[in-house]
């Protein structure tokens, strides 16, 4: 059961083209918004549409798949674990953040190459 401890599986659409960050020592990180969608019925029997919007990091390859071949838009499926950080904004107040890091990455629908 361990392996399937802090697991995170979405599949959704990315909200803006992703950022890459390229450092010095070569490694490469991506970051990206994603678009997960969920539909239901309310008390009057309508259907309704709920978005929730996730922080993804991305790493190496899977980073590197991203930068290819992705954009705004992009249909994937991203597996990783959920992860939590705080810093301190410019004006003192701590602000907390839930981010799921990458550890695989599936492109869905069509292919939409990166624009440059």
């Amino acid at each position: 059961m361990s392996s399937i401890r802090n697991r995170v599986t979405l599949i959704g659409r990315l909200g803006a083209k992703p950022e890459i960050k390229r450092f010095d020592d070569g490694k490469i990180k991506a970051s990206l918004s994603l678009a997960t969608n969920d539909y239901y019925k309310n008390q009057k029997g309508e259907k309704v549409e709920e978005t929730t919007w996730h922080l993804l990091i991305a790493w190496g390859k899977s980073a590197e798949i991203i930068e290819k071949y992705t954009d705004k838009g992009s249909e994937i499926a991203v597996d990783g674990k959920l992860t939590n950080r705080s810093y301190t904004d410019k004006d003192g107040v701590k602000k907390f953040i839930t981010e799921v890091l990458v550890d695989n990455v599936a492109l869905l629908g069509d292919k939409v190459a990166a624009s440059t």
